[in-house]
């Protein structure tokens, strides 16, 4: 095989939509993808407007089987204090989303970049070539068969592990906040219930407190997501196991659901969630890192698709660029291009999530929230990063009240 003016390392959301736009903009481009279409992936599965935009730009069938709309949210503090919202109307970004297992929607993403003239190799492991430090090659293996190709950019896209990465330096900051969550599928009469589903204050069987929430996420094919998350802010994270959160959920989830463990449809799978772009660096003399291996997963709400579909052509353009003009320097432009598009906002949420990790604190707050439908809905254009541009001065105000807040929490 020639090699390819790019290879992208990683078929996931990242690495199919950096494929996607690439190919689109006119470039040589091979996906090597380490399993085979389709494959699980520990998720939610759920689809904010902000993915449905990136996917409706790359021409996603949205009237696929597997795919099941979604009007908004519906959370709930304890069994007492419930509220639905519809996603709010906005200038750009559409007032609906969505549920598609990861398995179905990475397959056809992918499938839409082979469409564009990707060369999709799956079952095919990458592993760099480094000689004094940088990547001078990369080593593709298939089927006990190995080659090696020198592409002009290397984009990586290999999720949250990032083994690809790692070998190139690429470490995570500890200070920033990390997620662990586990997700089941389970059969539910509410399959086709138009919400997603969260819960803000999370109970064990005996009704005590525990860190983190939980979701149940509707598939409109007889199934439901049902998970638990829990962020690093929680000074006890390490020893909490999410395996028991989730079986205290699944216990205790509201009766509407009809799930228990006789409706248990898989056994639980778990996973790490890189956020607010904690990876570094984020370039290399020749490549580039996107989605969950740059750490771009939002500490609000643990919303990683959107945000890799997004990272994925924010990083296609500055490729493209490189590719086209020869100067691979172009590349060093993107972090700041993701600080200018991210930076506060995941400024104020990593303040935001040492503030949760107080139970008493994120039980207040739910609380307190959930009885006010006009700061609930603000809240979940805030989580959901949906402010429109006349509401984003708000921003800096809301960062500075946040700020003031950690300040007022003790240091232990």
């Amino acid at each position: 095989m020639p090699s390819p003016s790019v290879l992208v390392v990683g078929g996931g959301p990242a690495g199919a939509a950096a494929a996607f736009w690439l190919a689109r903009a006119g470039h040589d481009v091979t996906l090597a993808e380490k399993k085979e279409y389709p494959r699980d992936k520990t998720c939610g599965d759920g689809l904010t407007p902000r993915a449905i935009l990136q996917l409706t730009d790359m021409g996603f069938d949205f009237d696929v089987p597997e795919f099941h709309r979604i009007t908004g949210l519906r959370s709930y503090a304890g069994d007492d204090l419930m509220i639905e919202m519809a996603w709010p109307v906005h200038s750009r970004f559409p007032n609906w989303g969505g549920v598609i297992r990861r398995s179905d929607l990475d397959m056809q993403v992918a499938r839409l970049s082979e469409k564009e003239g990707v060369r999709v190799l799956e079952k095919t492991a990458a592993t760099p070539v480094i000689e004094d430090g940088r990547l001078t090659s990369v080593q593709l293996a298939s089927g006990g068969e190995k080659e090696v190709v020198v592409p002009d950019v290397t984009v990586i896209a290999d999720g949250s592990m990032n083994r690809f990465g790692r070998d190139l330096g690429s470490s995570r900051r500890r200070d920033y906040p990390m997620g662990m969550a586990a997700r089941g599928y389970f059969a539910s009469p509410m399959s086709k219930d138009p919400f997603l589903e969260s819960q803000l204050d999370l109970r064990d069987r005996s009704g005590a407190t525990m860190p983190g929430y939980g979701w149940v996420f509707p598939l409109g094919d007889g199934t439901v997501n049902v998970g638990v998350g829990l962020l690093s802010t929680f000074k006890r994270w390490k020893h909490v196991n999410t395996t028991n959160m989730m079986d205290d959920y699944v216990a205790t989830a509201p009766e509407h659901w009809g799930i228990g463990e006789e409706t248990k449809l898989s056994k639980p799978t778990g996973g790490k969630l890189t956020m607010s772009f904690s990876k570094s660096p984020l370039v290399g003399d020749n490549w580039i890192t996107i989605g969950d291996a740059a750490g771009a997963i939002n500490p609000w709400n643990g919303e990683g698709i959107s945000y890799a579909y997004e990272t994925g052509r924010i990083a296609a353009g500055y490729v493209s660029e490189a590719v086209a003009s020869g100067d691979t320097g172009l590349l060093r432009r993107y972090p700041q291009r993701l600080e200018d598009e991210f930076g506060l906002y995941y400024k104020m949420a990593r303040i935001f999530v040492k503030l949760i990790g107080y139970p008493s604190v994120m039980r207040t707050l739910a609380h307190t929230g959930l009885r006010n439908r006009p700061l609930m809905e603000w809240t979940l254009k805030v989580m959901s990063n949906l402010l429109d541009e006349d509401e984003k001065e708000a921003g800096e105000r809301a960062y500075d009240a946040l700020a003031a807040m950690v300040r007022t929490l003790p240091t232990a």
